[in-house]
């Protein structure tokens, strides 16, 4: 038997030590917070994308009473991005979660679902997307794409 590790890379920043780019993603993915409909979890998550062509494009959380109804904001806006600008490569994406009217402490990750689409919008464009995860005590930016944060993959080589 071996016991294999995967280590897990990010840089830790503040808000003012990031570029003028991020800073302007991380503000549209708060901004989406206030657009998202979650009257069940009271969890309002927003994301923004930035495209190859530099763009940005929001999305965020839409509850349903039928939970597996509603959706994720990373997949909201990836789905968007992918269905309004399709040739263009989401470079970078961004997530910003608030709850009683407060962001929250920590960056909040993509759920499993979030990841897998992520993995495939990735896929796509033949490129990593740049992932920021929001919080007020420090902003999570990992460079090498979702494989950080989904290690083992499920992906189309398995349907052949």
């Amino acid at each position: 038997m071996k016991t294999l590790t995967h280590t897990f890379h990010y840089q830790l920043y503040t808000y003012d030590e990031l570029c003028e780019t991020d800073r302007k993603l991380i503000d549209a993915a708060k901004a989406a917070t206030r657009g998202s409909y979650a009257p069940y979890s009271q969890l309002h998550v927003g994301a923004a994308a930035l495209l190859s062509d530099g763009i940005i494009v929001q999305g965020n959380n839409q509850e349903n009473a039928a939970y597996p109804s509603g959706i994720c904001a990373e997949r909201t806006t990836l789905f968007y991005a992918n269905a309004a600008h399709p040739d263009k490569p989401v470079e970078a994406l961004a997530i910003a979660a608030c709850s009683g009217g407060e962001f929250t402490h920590s960056p909040i990750a993509p759920c499993g679902a979030c990841r897998q689409v992520m993995l495939e919008v990735e896929q796509r464009y033949h490129q990593p997307i740049r992932i920021l995860l929001y919080g007020t005590e420090g902003i999570y930016v990992i460079e090498g794409g979702i494989r950080e944060l989904l290690p083992l993959t499920f992906d189309a080589s398995f349907l052949k």
